[in-house]
């Protein structure tokens, strides 16, 4: 069975991932990631499982980088690989995994980046003719939901005064309050809204809006509003330090954010120099 490529393989590979509840913006990715290492071995002759040793996943880790991945998207790719082919190992589909000892790339440590208020009202001003994206910002920027929540949110979870964020991958599932201004940008974009879909952000087909378009889309704005420093992700920082800053408990972020550790809120009190933190229990508007 060693002599199977991986892509007569990476089927099973797939469906296993869907068996496990995994879910489909975490499916997508394994797959674009796996989808890449084909190409790179095929392009090395490397067609069959049996013919793949350690120094190829290191070298396809080392060619990511290369094509100037960051560290951290390099880990996330080497980190799909390292599952594939242990689940290949755990099927019997390969007797040993060459990917076991291949180090990851050494991350170096950022500070979080943060808008300040000019910044993402400039956004906002950029952004405000495109229905779809301004609504995805605004979602962020009140509820502090990550891109993959924002992309795979359902229209039967968004309720009169919170949003249900569902079970996933490690994560529990976990309730969100709906402020007014986030609120009134969802429900005024669902007005127009496909009726055949259950995803609140979709595409022209009617499927889930994919992550990667989101973040092309969000980061277009921000180049475009003069703020290029930032990306997608920053909107959620930016969510976490201005309720920090206006006061807002940290027990009470650190569960609408979905943070596992209380510790991992603490690390954002540094980033604004806050001693004592506030004791509302409601979120802020920004």
């Amino acid at each position: 069975m060693t002599s199977e490529t991986i892509s007569n393989i990476l089927p099973k590979f797939i469906e296993s991932l869907k068996e496990k509840g995994r879910s489909p913006a975490t499916i997508l990715a394994y797959r674009a990631d796996l989808d890449q290492l084909i190409l790179f071995l095929t392009e090395k002759n490397k067609g069959t499982l049996d013919a793949i040793k350690k120094e190829d996943i290191e070298g396809f880790r080392d060619w990511l980088l290369m094509q100037k991945y960051t560290a951290k998207s390099t880990s996330r790719k080497l980190n799909a690989v390292k599952t594939f082919f242990r689940w290949l190992v755990n099927e019997k589909l390969l007797a040993n995994d060459p990917s076991k000892d291949v180090a990851h790339p050494k991350l170096t440590a950022t500070a979080p980046k943060f808008l300040s208020e000019l910044e993402y009202r400039a956004l906002r001003d950029v952004i405000r003719a495109d229905h779809r994206i301004a609504t995805i910002v605004e979602l962020i920027l009140q509820t502090g939901l990550r891109i993959s929540e924002v992309a795979n949110l359902k229209i039967v979870n968004v309720q009169e005064t919170e949003i249900i964020i569902e079970a996933y991958a490690t994560q529990g599932s976990r309730k969100i309050p709906l402020n007014k201004t986030a609120k009134m940008a969802v429900e005024a974009y669902l007005n127009d809204h496909p009726k055949d879909s259950i995803f609140v952000f979709v595409s022209k087909n009617g499927k889930p809006l994919a992550i990667r378009n989101i973040r092309a889309s969000v980061d277009r704005y921000i180049q475009r509003a003069g703020i290029g420093k930032f990306s997608v992700n920053d909107l959620r920082t930016t969510f976490i330090i201005e309720n920090l800053k206006r006061g807002v408990d940290l027990v009470t972020i650190s569960q609408v954010a979905g943070h596992k550790r209380l510790s991992t809120t603490e690390r954002y009190l540094e980033l604004v120099e806050i001693k004592e933190t506030g004791k509302k229990q409601e979120l802020e508007e920004l």
